[in-house]
Order: C-alpha cells, then structure tokens, then sequence
C-alpha cells in the first residue's frame, strides 16, 4: 500500500490489464468448473445489499428473514418444506458443519474413542478437511461398476464408534447418485446419522425428476437423511459464495450452536462455521429462486441435457477415447485405455480448454455457459489430439 492513493480509472484499468489473463466463462473453454456467470438479476441484486451481514441478523433482520425463506425454497425442492438451515460459503463449509454435529450427536448417545464417518471413495475432499479439523476417522468404502458405492460393505463397516454415514447424489467426478435409499435404511436401522453430499446435484436431479428422468431419490424422502448439502452457486446460478446446509428439522442445530452475546445486533447462536456473512449472496439467491421458479430451472437442466447427450455421442465417436461411465447428469467423464490421459489434458490446455482432472477420467461439467458450438470445437480439437498422441505411440 502506497502513502498516496491511486486514481479510481488507473485502479480500473490496471485490473483490466491484469485480470485480462483469466478464462471466461463467456469464452466456452472452462469445461471442467461446477461453478458459471451468474444470473444477471443475481448480479444486480448482490451489488445493491453488500452491505448485508448474516453474522449480526438482528441489524438485518429483513436479511434474515429473506435466508430462512430461501432454506424453505431449498428444503420444499428436496421434499421438506420444514428444513432448518443456513446460506453459507459453499459445500465445504456444509460438509465440515454436518460432520461436526453428527459427531457431536454421537457423543449424546455414549459413542467413544475416535468419531468414524462412513462414505465412500468418490467423497468430496472437505470430508477430509473435516476429518483433520475435528480427529475423524474416514472409513472409505469401495464403488461399484456403476461409480456407486458398495452398499454391503457400508453394513459391514458400521461399528461403536461410527457416528455417520455419507451419501453423494452428484459426485465431484462423474455426477454419480449413491443408492441413498439403501443408505437410508442402513442409518435407520442402526441409529445413524445420514449426510447427503448433493452440492452440485442438488439443484440439478430434483428438475430431471420433472423431465422423467430415472435417478435414486436421494433427499428428505428418505426417513434416515439428517442433513442435505446443495449449493446454489452452482447450478442455481446464484453469484458466489452461496453454499447450503439443511437439516430435517429445527432439533439437529439447537443442542450444537455457538452463542454470541456481544453482537450489536443482541445476542445470536448458530451452528455454522463463519461469523461474518454476506447477506447479499442469500438475498441474490432468493431473487433468483423466486425469478426462475421451477419451470426456470427445469429450462435450464433440460438444455444443459442436451449438450450433454451431444458430447456423449461425440465421445463415443472419437477413437482411443471413451466414456468412463454412461453420464447421470450434465457431468461427462472421459477416458482411454491406450492413451495417458494427462498427456490428453496437457494438449488441451495447450489450446485453452479447461478441464478437471482425476488419476484416469477427464471431467466436463455441461454448465448453462457451454453451447453446442463449444461442444462442436472440443469435439474436433480432442479428436485431433488423440491422433496426434496415438501417431507418436506407434
């Protein structure tokens, strides 16, 4: 920091210059993000309340009252008009926060020794942030030919010190839904507690569903699930950071909160992680669940859909590439027998194409931002690559 300040238009250009250097969403090339442009209704309505604060609601009492009414949004679209919960930073935080009441539910009914949490190897990694924060044991179970995991052997892996069970409805890799059905029984029979990791396919199955697609119910139809995360700044095209966490009921938060007398806003107790929080992100989420409506975001789903069945088709074209498994949601997994799939994404970034990257499948999320156009120049781009790469093996 300078003694004198610079001038707002120098300040303006410099970071044009230099943020210059970032993709765009706009571009199509980001091919691998769960994250896209904001709605522009979303855009407008954060930058008019930035001064929001969640973490003193008793000065933004309207604030307030606006993210309880976006929980029961969320709650009613995974079955549970009753849910109780919180806008927050994003699935980690919702992951980390559901991993520590579960475990402090463990601890009323007498569970000792180190806190196990079931879940399987296609976890997000804030289950391991949560494990290092809170001395968790991770009991990973297998998945199947399907990417799901291996139900029996989560029944085999309970024991005393088991205090959760985790389901994924939207793997980070392949947007792969558990059985939570079956997952649900399990915590039901055996008192557990049953998160459900659905931060990206939370605001993406319920709408499927409508479309008549054939996906596992995953939310709160299920008696065992406890808590839900789904991330509205994800799909829900709400501006970051706007995570969630619901829980069934009120009950699950009350015997786990801080408390916070020295708010000017009066005395505050919640459950969650941060302190500060911005009210804009629930306020800009709320005007674009209520802009959108389901019809909206069934739109939305159903166009995201049809790109995806598009790169699906073109993928089953390409030689020396192939499908890791046939695509659930808008999330595609590629990979090859004969090729190094590293070797695969190093050319494509070469030419700007941004995907993820797990030890065998290269990951595209078909995000609203991604045309049939981008999808077309991929398409001849990948194609093109694996040639080249198959030409210098032989």
């Amino acid at each position: 920091m300078k003694q004198k300040g610079v001038s707002r238009e120098k300040i303006l250009k410099e970071l044009s210059d230099r943020l210059n250097k970032d993709l765009t969403y706009e571009s199509g090339k980001i091919l691998g993000s769960m994250c896209t442009t904001p709605h522009e209704l979303a855009k407008s309505v954060m930058t008019m309340y930035l001064e929001k604060n969640l973490g003193d609601p008793g000065l933004f009492q309207g604030a307030q009252e606006i993210e309880v009414e976006v929980v029961r949004m969320l709650g009613k679209l995974l079955n549970n008009p009753e849910s109780w919960g919180y806008i927050v930073s994003g699935g980690t935080e919702a992951n980390i926060v559901a991993m520590r009441i579960a475990r402090n539910i463990g601890r009323t009914k007498g569970k000792s020794g180190t806190p196990e949490v079931i879940l399987p190897e296609s976890a997000h990694i804030s289950f391991d942030k949560a494990a290092d924060l809170m001395g968790l044991r991770l009991i990973r179970i297998g998945i199947d030919h399907e990417y799901r995991v291996k139900v029996p052997e989560v029944k085999k892996a309970i024991s005393n010190k088991t205090v959760a069970i985790v389901g994924i409805a939207g793997t980070t890799a392949l947007g792969t839904v558990d059985p939570v059905e079956e997952l649900s029984e399990i915590a039901t029979e055996n008192n557990l507690y049953l998160h459900i990791d659905a931060a990206f396919g939370g605001m993406v199955i319920p709408f499927l569903e409508r479309l008549g697609y054939k996906i596992p119910k995953f939310d709160f139809r299920n008696k065992g699930v406890c808590s839900i995360t789904i991330d509205p700044h994800k799909m829900g095209l709400a501006p970051i950071p706007a995570g969630g966490i619901l829980f069934k009921n009120q009950s699950y938060i009350q015997e786990n909160c801080f408390e916070i007398p020295y708010l000017a806003g009066g005395t505050y107790t919640h459950p969650i992680i941060l302190g500060t929080r911005s009210g804009a992100t629930a306020i800009a989420t709320w005007a674009i669940l209520k802009h959108l409506g389901i019809e909206g975001y069934q739109k939305i789903v159903k166009s995201c859909m049809n790109v995806t069945q598009q790169l699906e088709k073109g993928i089953e074209r390409i030689e020396n590439v192939e499908l890791a498994t046939k695509p659930v949601i808008n999330i595609v997994g590629i990979t090859s027998k004969n090729l190094d799939i590293c070797q695969i994404d190093q050319e494509l970034r070469k030419l700007k194409w941004a995907l993820g990257k797990f030890t065998n499948i290269l990951r595209v999320v078909i995000m609203p931002h991604i045309k049939t156009q981008h999808i077309e120049q991929f398409l001849t781009d990948l194609e093109q690559i694996t040639k080249k790469l198959q030409e210098n093996k032989t």
